[in-house]
């Protein structure tokens, strides 16, 4: 783009936020973020906070040079860098009273500089000595102070582990005299709201980075500031979120609470005098205060866990804490009891480990009461009709309680627990909501209790077969839930099975028969749907029926001796015609293709080798559609086919001619701009499909030429963060070098050691280039197992020539930031090499990248 005059940029900020057309606000928002991407961007950002015309575009200015500092500070030359600051703090200064938004970006700019510009030392002191006596200055001198450690653990700041423990411990020696700033800052405004939240939020802040000193905290003012706001039955929803805020995080400061006793019993004693105020709160029905004392509470429990199974019942191991989360679960909302899932988790996990059953003893009862509490807020409403969401917040809600009812049954005993459940039904005549409640957390511990000659399981799996009809439907559901769960019980009593499981035990000469009869239904249902008119020019959905037919090509497994004829084989030919119909009609809809793609798949895998008349049709077809509708689900099922017949010498080249059709749309739709983030599916079937082959037919792969073609591919896609699709591409990477590696005593290992050699030879240093770039700059650290597999894999085929690529790999990497910090010493660079080259296991490579790629976070 040109350079724009300030007066083009106000007027497209004018048009984002004003012009009533939208395609005018659309085409101002295109053209605003090419500016921000811009050079042009600083100087314009300047010259509108400099004209302060209205907190439209001294925001959209402010968040600009937020923006520029945090991704493109590269741009700007080091002689730059002190103008910079003292402009921003010029603005910041004249803009103080306009807007807090704005006031917040600036601040963050302001913080994003000191952290990255290793010429500006002692930052927090220059501040506090230019703004602390002004009285005008204090809210942007708070909130530059607030964000500052925020910023720290930045993602998008990337300052590297040298230059982070550098900034932390310049921060650790000026903590003090924040806390002292902000505790004079109390003593002057008094009771003025707004900066009480400031002062809370700051302190949070500083507690969260870790730096505060503990004996000098203890006895500040601020912390009995801080219980006395939280005590108030007054205080301001506001202030008491923000008070809350700060004593959760300095509760998780201290949570090696040995090395921070002062501080820690300060915390203790302080939260144990908020009950009051938790009650205080239930009785006006002021949720957001609930909500927030328990989450103090809980975040007491987490601190104290250790200490209380250490120690239960004394000094700071006092069961008061857990009374006041049990408390809390007596609330009538389930969100307020959610709160302390966490804890109760840690504390069942705590005590397994320890195996101590007087310990265990002295839990049982709270564990008890829990439960107690879960089932009754797994209540649906009584006026609930249909089966149970599972997909919406209370749903979600039940899932994580079955969850946590797994994990601390063992407390209480899963066969007393479930014989208590049901006897209340069996004894009392409930309303249906609590029936099905029992119900659910009976399904969560079925699998716990011991099915060896259980009268009481065999009893309930009678009783839930024999349902009434009038029964509530979601009652029915969750029954057949429970029945689910009850797997190893039903398998004892065959009596109670379900149709496809009866028909795999069958003769074979009756499987055929009684298959076909059960797919009939649903094979008319699809002639049917596919003879009728498109109603409004769309074909009737065919996904029921499609479902139902996988369900019994999923399930049907008989056992097939050698020789014998698969009894499914001609059941699928004659079903074929119609799911084939199926497919080409609903060809342009993913969903139903995806569903047809499901079907064939487990038909495939029902009949193994017997589909094969299948794969010449299955195969071209997919291929046509493919050409013109990308659906990620043809590379999934054509993985399946490479799996079944890959190692059928006949069936190689058709293989291979199927996988060449579909690499070439799968390439033309990833080459497109920002086509690997757009298609992480296309990604993860592309490779599943390439593995599926390096696995089942190496060497008609590595001597195919589309084998350069999806190893530049892989390459290309090793960038992408997006966690399937990568570990796809890094397994197919993996694998494919492993079969050069592993000496498998076949008859080709020479011949693919030799092909491997050749790609090495061809794409090795780019590969290991970019491997290093990647999980440096890309990608998060989760990955980096499977990148440190591939470096591994490379290393043990030929590591001489390793020890090369990464030497060159490591040179190309960038030793400092533009903001003058040391990311890497040489060093640094020579002791990761020896670490990665002399390794004898994949695991040290590991941890010598983890380590090493923190230099650059």
């Amino acid at each position: 783009m040109e350079k724009p005059t300030v007066a083009l940029v106000y007027q497209a900020v004018q048009a984002l936020y004003h012009d009533p057309d939208p395609a005018g606000k659309e085409r101002a928002s295109v053209w605003l973020g090419e500016l921000q991407r811009s050079m042009y961007a600083w100087e314009m950002a300047d010259q509108l906070l400099q004209l302060k015309q209205d907190v439209e575009s001294c925001y959209f200015a402010a968040q600009t040079m937020k923006m520029k500092i945090q991704t493109s500070f590269y741009e700007l030359p080091p002689e730059t860098h002190i103008a910079l600051r003292d402009s921003l703090l010029s603005h910041i200064q004249s803009l103080k009273d306009l807007s807090p938004i704005i006031v917040t970006q600036l601040a963050l700019a302001i913080a994003d500089l000191a952290l990255q510009m290793a010429s500006w030392k002692g930052c927090v002191h220059t501040l506090i000595e230019k703004y602390s006596n002004d009285v005008s200055s204090m809210t942007f001198l708070i909130e530059i102070l607030t964000v500052l450690p925020e910023e720290v653990h930045s993602r998008s700041l990337r300052i590297g582990a040298n230059r982070r423990t550098e900034i932390i411990e310049d921060l650790a020696y000026y903590s003090s005299t924040v806390v002292t700033l902000l505790g004079s800052c109390v003593e002057k405004t008094g009771s003025d709201e707004k900066m009480l939240i400031k002062v809370f939020r700051c302190l949070g802040s500083w507690f969260n980075l870790g730096v505060l000193d503990s004996n000098f905290m203890a006895n500040n003012q601020l912390l009995m500031v801080l219980f006395q706001v939280l005590q108030r039955d007054e205080t301001s929803t506001n202030l008491h979120e923000a008070a809350s805020d700060c004593v959760c995080s300095a509760l998780y400061a201290i949570e090696n609470v040995d090395a921070h006793m002062p501080l820690a019993l300060q915390l203790f004693q302080g939260v144990l005098t908020l009950e009051t105020a938790y009650h205080m709160a239930v009785a006006r029905e002021d949720l957001d205060k609930v909500l927030n004392y328990c989450r103090i509470f809980t975040e007491l429990c987490e601190t104290f866990l250790e200490t209380t199974v250490r120690s239960p019942g004394q000094g700071m191991g006092d069961l008061r804490t857990l009374e006041l989360l049990l408390i809390c679960a007596g609330h009538p909302q389930y969100e307020v009891v959610e709160i302390s899932f966490n804890f109760w988790y840690r504390l069942g996990e705590h005590l397994y480990k320890t195996n101590d059953p007087a310990l265990h003893g002295i839990f049982r009862p709270y564990i008890q009461r829990l439960l107690h509490g879960l089932a009754r807020h797994c209540q649906l409403d009584p006026d609930h009709e249909g089966i149970p969401e599972d997909t919406d917040d209370f749903g979600e809600f039940r899932m994580r309680v079955s969850d946590l009812v797994k994990d601390v049954i063992f407390l209480v005993g899963s066969m007393e627990c479930f014989s208590q459940l049901y006897s209340t039904l069996k004894e009392g005549n409930p309303p249906w909501e609590v029936t099905e409640a029992v119900l659910f957390i009976m399904a969560a511990i079925a699998k716990s209790v011991d099915p060896e000659n259980n009268p009481t399981l065999t009893e309930v799996l009678e009783q839930v077969v024999l349902l009434p009809e009038t029964v509530h439907i979601a009652v029915r559901y969750t029954s057949i839930e429970l029945v689910g769960e009850m797997s190893e019980v039903v398998d004892r009593n065959p009596r109670f099975l379900g149709t496809a499981l009866v028909l795999a035990r069958l003769p074979l000469d009756k499987i055929a028969e009684c298959l076909s009869d059960l797919c009939a239904v649903q094979v008319m249902a699809l002639k049917k749907l596919l003879s009728q008119n498109p109603s409004n020019g769309k074909a009737a959905d065919p996904t029921v029926w499609l479902d139902r037919l996988a369900v019994i090509f999923r399930h049907t497994n008989p056992i097939v001796e050698n020789g014998q004829t698969h009894p499914c084989q001609k059941v699928i030919q004659e079903i074929w015609p119609v799911l084939s119909e199926t497919l080409n009609t609903h060809q342009a809809d993913n969903r139903i293709v995806e569903r047809c793609c499901r079907c064939l798949r487990f038909a495939v895998r029902c009949v193994g080798k017997g589909s094969a008349s299948l794969l010449q049709p299955l195969v071209t077809q997919m291929v046509s559609v493919y050409q013109v509708y990308p659906h990620s689900c043809f590379l999934y099922l054509g993985s399946i086919l490479v799996d079944e017949y890959g190692m059928e010498e006949g069936c190689r080249q058709g293989l291979l001619d199927m996988l060449q059709a579909l690499c070439m749309p799968t390439f033309q739709l990833l080459e497109q701009p920002n086509g690997l983030r757009n298609h992480p599916d296309t990604v993860d079937d592309l490779f599943r499909l390439a593995t599926r082959f390096v696995q089942r037919s190496p060497v008609t792969l590595l001597s195919s030429g589309i084998i350069v073609h999806i190893i530049q591919c892989a390459i290309a896609a090793t960038t992408l963060d997006h966690r399937d699709a990568n570990c796809s591409v890094m397994k197919f990477v993996r694998d494919l070098i492993h079969t050069g590696v592993s000496n498998d005593h076949e008859d080709d290992f020479e011949v693919r050691k030799q092909l491997i050699g050749q790609a090495m030879e061809q794409h090795g240093q780019q590969l290991v280039t970019q491997l290093m770039h990647t999980c440096c700059f890309c990608l998060p650290p989760y990955t980096l197992p499977d990148v440190a597999e591939v470096l591994w894999e490379i290393m043990v085929f030929d590591r001489p020539t390793f020890c090369r690529w990464l030497e060159n790999a490591l040179k190309g990497l960038p030793k400092e930031t533009s903001g003058g910090a040391v990311t890497v010493t040489h060093k640094q660079l020579t002791d990761f090499h020896k670490q990665v080259t002399s390794a004898e296991e994949c695991k040290q490579v590991c941890w010598a990248i983890r380590e090493f790629t923190r230099l650059f976070r």
